[in-house]
């Protein structure tokens, strides 16, 4: 098993690069991550020495970076029913079962998918795990963690940015007619419900691509690739046009026998933040 524990090592890609540039620059790492790496000294050379900030260092240098006292809050559980589907030491992909919330609404709330995260990595050493984006608990499927902090903090922005693209499968309610297409459609609020998400003019902008994978007798397998992450986006997208997907009786969708509806994340694509690696995990 990897170890988790919150440490890297990264090798520098350009000559005269100094640390200061490093994160304040190339990685635009928070303030507050930066102070706490500074104060702690924790970025050193291969031979166990604290660097200095400012020296200019060669192409090829390898620093190990550290975290000292920085620890996720979340209460660890056997990791039994998730799968870790990719891993490196920034970060890590695991598959969620349906069921279950992506995070807690506590911190000492437990039987959720960070909950069990959470035991996987302290079993190898870790402190550390913070998911970067999350998945309704009735949606099984891929979710990206952070393994440090600035891995976090890259990927917060590449989110921000769009640079993440997540694909899902769903099965929706009634035969779809146009094999590919785009839903445009912005979401807002339900005022009369309160977890419910409505197509609304005020509400925030949000597109949905799709293309049909296969028609059945009375529903339609449609793969939908998202170029913003707004709450319950796909749901509400497809409940809008007239094709609910199944199981999803918040949005009108037919009732399934498990209870739970029928949309998976089954891919994502990006650059990885650190290594730059063009990544797709399926």
């Amino acid at each position: 098993m990897m170890t988790a524990t919150p440490t890297f090592h990264y090798s520098l890609k350009e000559d005269g690069l100094t640390i200061e540039r490093l994160l304040q620059e190339k990685w635009v790492v928070g303030k507050k991550t930066v102070h706490q790496l500074r104060m702690a000294k924790s970025i050193y050379d291969t031979s166990g020495n604290p660097v200095d900030w400012r020296e200019p260092l060669e192409s090829g240098t390898v620093l190990r970076f550290t975290f000292p006292d920085i620890t996720s809050t979340y209460v660890p559980e056997d990791p039994g029913s998730i799968e870790i589907v990719w891993e490196d030491e920034h970060l890590l992909v695991a598959r969620k079962p349906a069921g279950i919330a992506t995070h807690p609404d506590h911190p000492a709330g437990t039987g959720t998918f960070m909950n069990q995260v959470m035991g996987y990595i302290q079993r190898s050493g870790g402190t550390y795990a913070e998911h970067v984006q999350r998945l309704d608990k009735g949606t099984s499927g891929l979710i990206v963690v952070a393994k440090h902090p600035i891995a976090k903090g890259l990927l917060d922005r590449m989110m921000e940015q769009n640079e993440v693209t997540r694909t899902y499968e769903a099965e929706v309610d009634g035969r779809l007619n146009r094999m590919r297409g785009s839903l445009k459609y912005p979401i807002g609020r339900d005022r009369h419900h309160p977890t419910r998400r409505r197509v609304s003019p005020g509400g925030q902008s949000a597109t949905t691509h799709f293309r049909i994978l296969e028609r059945l007798e009375t529903s339609t397998i449609i793969e939908a690739r998202l170029d913003t992450g707004r709450t319950h986006q796909i749901r509400v997208h497809f409940s809008h046009i007239g094709h609910p997907i199944i199981g999803d009786t918040l949005y009108g969708g037919t009732e399934t026998d498990d209870g739970q509806y029928r949309l998976t994340a089954v891919k994502v694509s990006f650059v990885h933040p650190i290594t730059e690696e063009s990544l797709t995990i399926e």
